[in-house]
């Protein structure tokens, strides 16, 4: 059976797109609607029950971005203003180290740092 090769846009409604599209350019680094070239590796499409806690009720979805330096994004996002949030049982998972930041609309941003490999 034929597949699909992976995710090829992630497209969701908003108050204010051009805004939206420009805070997530200018502090997550997300080109607008051009091609985004990415370093191959794992994406995770997976639907959670519609009770989660995992994420704020009344949102349908959040967004997972793999960042190469978690550390750094936190400390120029909590520079920028932009407030971040890192559990202590979100780092040093086996899959890697987590931080939650939201977009201007609310929208709940999984920003995911993989394990190193080896």
């Amino acid at each position: 059976m034929a597949q699909v090769s992976g995710i090829g846009g992630i497209f969701f409604r908003s108050r204010n797109p051009d805004a939206l599209m420009e805070w997530y350019r200018t502090y997550l680094g997300v080109p607008s609607i051009e091609p985004w070239p990415q370093p191959a590796g794992p994406a995770v499409f997976a639907p959670f029950k519609d009770d989660t806690d995992y994420w704020p009720e009344g949102k349908q979805w959040m967004i997972n971005l793999k960042v190469a330096d978690l550390a750094a994004l936190m400390g120029d996002l909590r520079a920028a203003g932009i407030d971040v949030t890192q559990q202590d049982d979100w780092i040093g998972t086996p899959y890697g180290d987590f931080a939650r930041i939201y977009d201007p609309e609310g929208t709940p941003i999984e920003l995911w740092q993989p394990p190193a490999e080896g």
